[in-house]
C-alpha cells in the first residue's frame, strides 16, 4: 500500500508538472504570438504610410539631384525622402547604394513598400522607385518627366528590372 501511495505521489506530481509547463509553454506562445501580431501590424502600417507619402508627389517635376518636393526629385531623391519621411531611415545618395540595403526579394514577393530596381542607363541599378501593388511602382522618370505611377509588366520596365529590395523597418 506504501508503495502504491508513492508511485501515485509521484505520478501526480509528474502530471502536475506537466501540466504547469504546458500552460507555460501556452503563455510563453501566445506572448510571442502577440508581439509578432504588433510587429506585423507596425510594419503594415509603416509600409502604408510609405505609400501613401509616396502617391502625395505624384506630378512633382523631375530634377536631376532632387530630392525635396520644392526642387523636384530624382529617382533616389524621391525615395530617400519618402523613406525618411514615412519611416525615418536615412538612405545613401544613389539608386547602386541603396540596392545594397535590405532583403533581396523576388517579384512574386514584392508587396507594397519594396524598392525595385532597374538598368535605364546601360548601368545595373541605375533607376529606383517604390512598389505600390498590382505590378506599378512610383518614380520619378527623367528630365522633362514628373513623379509618375507605371506599370512593372510593361515591356520597356521587364526588359531592365534590376531586383527588389525590402527594407527593415
Amino acid at each position: 500500500m506504501r508503495r502504491t501511495t508513492i508511485t501515485l505521489l509521484i505520478g501526480a506530481l509528474a502530471l502536475a508538472s506537466t501540466s504547469a509547463y504546458a500552460n507555460d509553454n501556452v503563455a510563453l506562445r501566445t506572448d510571442r504570438g502577440a508581439a509578432l501580431l504588433e510587429a506585423a501590424d507596425r510594419h503594415l502600417a509603416a509600409t502604408r504610410e510609405l505609400v501613401m507619402q509616396a502617391l502625395g508627389f505624384l506630378g512633382i517635376r523631375y530634377k536631376y539631384g532632387g530630392n525635396s518636393p520644392d526642387t523636384g526629385f530624382d529617382c533616389s531623391g524621391l525615395v530617400r525622402y519618402v523613406v525618411n519621411q514615412a519611416i525615418g531611415l536615412a538612405l545613401p545618395r544613389d539608386a547602386r547604394a541603396i540596392s545594397q540595403l535590405g532583403a533581396r526579394i523576388n517579384t512574386d514577393e514584392l508587396q507594397p513598400g519594396d524598392l525595385v530596381f532597374f538598368n535605364t542607363m546601360r548601368k545595373p541599378f541605375s533607376h529606383v522607385g517604390i512598389y505600390v501593388g498590382e505590378h506599378r511602382f512610383i518614380h520619378a522618370p527623367a528630365s522633362g518627366g514628373t513623379v509618375e505611377l507605371v506599370n512593372m509588366t510593361e515591356r520597356y520596365w521587364q526588359s531592365r528590372f534590376d531586383g527588389a529590395r525590402r527594407l527593415s523597418q
